[in-house]
């Protein structure tokens, strides 16, 4: 009997333990998942694009004038101010003809002389033939008779030869004027030309090429290109521009004024630029737009050439709920309840960045929401949820 008892304890212990351990398979542990909390915060939408500087305005330095080089005054890599003297030519025969045109105006200067002089003869003539015929005229009213008509006739007669001489006179002080006029404005011509042979800066920038040196023989720039040779080029850099060629989907967000991002791989900065100008139309066969940021480089710490990456700002949303992109799973968030229970919500997402989505609905602030992988999540679940601090969530 003492043996039957002690076969049925043990059956009986035996039975309670499988009961256990089957309660065990029936209430497991509950899952471990990765959350973040659904935060407030800006996105932008952007897009990369690549280009290179290029100095705001270059030219090459032409002469107005042939002439010889006499002194160059730069050299490349010389910075220079707007006006500056760059190089001073020699010209021999222009002195020859600054000396033939001052001489051209004294001579009209003469002739304006003379012809006053010539003038006040006239009036003078004119004054006395006019003064005989009115008193010859004046006696023959009082007395006729006494003066023969011959006289009163010639005396009449020089009296409008006189005043014909004092047209001419005042005809010839005309012309010899206009040919002073002529005169000044040809010696104000040669000393133009004259002042030509110091070439100067038409806006402040750095040398970058140098063509001519000390004696060369310049041909003016008005010549054909192939004899026209510049004496340097001319950059100015302290202010530079971006030509980049935006896409056609991202035409629409471009607007003058609009600040941007450049960066410059070479020196691992950024710098900022603005959109001062774009072509407004489609290049049709890249279906591109130009566009130009101007950048300032008050400093010269940028160099034409040098390769860029710009973010060109697409479209912004500011203090919007956000949640990571992994966080989204067509359309549905796996949020974790107060009572650590999977719910899985339906999201109506706005704008999408490389990491995060704007959520308009179907998530509250401060929420936690599982990130990552949701395989073997059902709704009704019971987790265990442990923060992602990586997320900067």
């Amino acid at each position: 009997m003492k043996r039957t008892a002690g076969v049925l304890i043990m059956i009986g212990l035996a039975s309670c333990s499988k009961r256990e351990q089957a309660e065990d398979k029936n209430d497991p542990e509950p899952l471990s998942v990765s959350v973040v909390k659904a935060s407030i915060g800006d996105l932008s939408r952007d897009i990369v694009l690549t280009g290179e500087f290029r100095p705001f305005q270059s030219v090459d330095v032409m002469a107005k004038v042939s002439g010889y080089v006499k002194a160059i005054n730069v050299d490349v890599g010389s910075r220079v101010q707007t006006g500056q003297v760059i190089a001073t030519l020699e010209i021999p025969e222009m002195v020859d003809d600054m000396a033939r045109a001052r001489a051209t105006l004294d001579r009209s200067q003469s002739e304006v002389a003379r012809a006053k002089d010539e003038l006040q003869r006239a009036q003078s003539v004119r004054d006395i033939a006019h003064l005989s015929y009115s008193r010859l005229a004046n006696v023959s009213k009082a007395r006729p008779g006494l003066v023969a008509q011959q006289e009163i006739d010639d005396a009449q007669s020089k009296d409008q030869v006189a005043e014909e001489q004092i047209a001419s006179a005042r005809s010839s002080l005309a012309a010899a004027e206009q040919q002073v006029h002529v005169s000044d404005a040809e010696l104000e011509r040669v000393r133009t030309l004259s002042n030509y042979t110091r070439v100067t800066a038409p806006f402040a920038g750095v040398i970058t090429k140098r063509y001519a040196d000390t004696g060369s023989m310049i041909q003016a720039g008005t010549a054909s290109s192939t004899q026209a040779m510049p004496l340097v080029q001319l950059a100015e850099n302290t202010l530079l521009r971006l030509i980049l060629p935006v896409p056609e989907s991202a035409v629409a967000t471009v607007h003058v004024g609009q600040p941007v991002e450049v960066r410059v791989p070479t020196l691992k900065r950024s710098f900022p630029g603005t959109v001062s100008r774009f072509a407004d139309s489609l290049a049709m066969d890249t279906r591109t737009m130009h566009t130009e940021i101007d950048v300032p480089n008050p400093n010269w710490t940028l160099m034409p050439g040098m390769y860029t990456e710009v973010n060109l700002g697409l479209e912004r949303r500011e203090h919007v709920l956000t949640i990571p992109v992994t966080a989204l799973h067509d359309g549905h968030a796996y949020v974790v309840s107060a009572d650590n229970r999977i719910e899985i919500r339906q999201i109506e997402a706005g704008l999408e960045t490389a990491d995060r989505v704007e959520v308009r609905s179907g998530i509250k602030e401060g929420e936690l929401v599982v990130n990552g992988s949701t395989s073997g999540l059902q709704a009704g679940q019971t987790v265990h949820p442990k923060l992602d601090q990586s997320t900067g969530s």
